[in-house]
């Protein structure tokens, strides 16, 4: 099967709006969670989110555009043209029916849905939508623009698997390269929640932290304190080529894509399995399919999502596949800085691996304040401080609700 590797990366983030200020901000511990902005959330339990920080739109797109596109869509298109440019592709050489786009996306459309529906049900009869009110809505057309922008006619579809999307549209995306049916794609995710809906779904299902007193720490992974998750918005997108196709055009290789793999819990619709049964088995397939052994992996970038029982049952997890090994690796939750961008998670969190590789430093797992009894010390989770280590593999997670798990890895790329 081809070898495929990571040549563009492009991102809008609440702790940067592209790849430099993402990587800086992520090394330094900084917190995108702050006082929601975009309306009133006083009402709700959880009045704080994870936003994009001085974000404008029209600073990327024309005000059409902007009018035809659900911010979702639009977070999209930004991260992938920062990332085609720094892939260097030459769109007019590379030949479009070799080029595929698979995007990852929880709920897409939200706040089109939350405009329109709420429109509708406040106004007298007869109803009045938008006729780009589905067009903006359904979870695939943010991948379905990428393509008509740019004029792409291979492999094109969406993921949706809760917050393991964007990790699924990874893995799609290589598998379509190894199995010769493409040579470029781009993949990734986006997520625009946090609206109305999004804060009040949340919230009616106590998910989310309620430390409205002190937002900046309130995302705390693996802390015995920690009340729940931070929601976020954003996008990231990774340009992955076929080895060959990306040596013949003299790309910068990030890194390669070792191996992925997805599992299900079959446990409960939002609770992780107590054991991490589904966890585990989706970080021993990974390996598997990556033919590399546990002492191969340096740095785990976790789901950790600073809820009560997630946290635990992902570092038990971790225990069962990786034994005395787990005690070697470095561990972080970067959620607590980005908070949780649900079906963009997965892209966000695959740059983040990919820094670690860049750079070899681990970003830190942030707001560690005490120590959890539930879980064992030993483990290194890079609490509140980047650490320096080599890195050679970082095997990423994500899970979501339903019970979907998946896991990819990365290495450093040896021709």
């Amino acid at each position: 099967m081809n070898r495929v590797v990571v040549t563009g990366l492009g991102c809008l983030t609440p702790i940067g709006n592209n790849i430099a200020e993402y990587k800086k901000n992520l090394f330094d511990g900084v917190s995108g969670a702050a006082t929601i902005t975009k309306f009133d959330a006083s009402e709700f339990r959880t009045h704080f989110a994870c936003e994009l920080k001085n974000f404008k739109a029209l600073d990327y797109l024309d005000r059409k555009e902007i009018r035809r596109l659900d911010p979702f869509t639009q977070f999209a298109l930004i991260s992938c043209d920062e990332g085609l440019k720094d892939s260097g592709l030459d769109l007019e050489k590379v030949d479009p029916d070799e080029v595929g786009v698979v995007w990852g996306s929880g709920i897409g459309g939200l706040e089109t849905m939350q405009e329109e529906i709420g429109y509708n049900a406040i106004n007298p009869s007869p109803p009045r939508f938008s006729p780009f009110f589905i067009p903006k809505l359904i979870v695939d057309i943010a991948a379905g623009h990428i393509s008509i922008r740019y004029g792409f006619r291979g492999p094109n579809y969406a993921t949706v698997s809760a917050c393991a999307s964007s990790n699924n549209a990874i893995a799609s995306a290589f598998d379509t390269i190894r199995l010769g049916k493409a040579k470029v794609m781009v993949t990734g995710g986006s997520e625009a929640s946090c609206t109305k809906v999004g804060i009040g779904g949340f919230a009616a299902i106590k998910a989310m932290s309620q430390r409205n007193d002190d937002p900046a720490t309130a995302s705390r992974p693996f802390d015995k304190d920690r009340d729940g998750f931070v929601l976020g918005e954003g996008a990231a997108t990774l340009i992955i080529e076929d080895l060959e196709h990306a040596k013949s055009r003299g790309a910068k290789i990030y890194a390669e894509i070792a191996g992925t793999a997805c599992t299900a819990d079959a446990y409960h619709i939002t609770a992780p399995h107590p054991d991490g049964l589904g966890a585990s088995n989706v970080m021993k397939k990974a390996l598997k399919d990556a033919k590399m052994n546990t002492t191969d992996i340096d740095y785990i970038n976790v789901h950790g999502t600073s809820t009560p029982l997630g946290d635990v049952a992902e570092a038990k997890a971790i225990q069962k596949v990786f034994g005395d090994h787990a005690y070697k690796l470095n561990i972080s939750a970067t959620k607590s800085m980005t908070g949780h961008l649900l079906g963009a998670a997965g892209g966000v969190e695959a740059l983040a691996s990919l820094f670690a590789l860049e750079q070899n430093l681990i970003p830190p797992t942030i707001n560690h304040f005490t120590d959890d009894p539930d879980l064992d010390q030993k483990l290194n989770f890079t609490f509140n401080q980047a650490q320096e280590r080599k890195v050679n593999a970082v095997l990423s997670n994500t899970f979501g609700f339903g019970g979907h798990n998946s896991s990819v890895i990365f290495k450093s790329f040896i021709d």
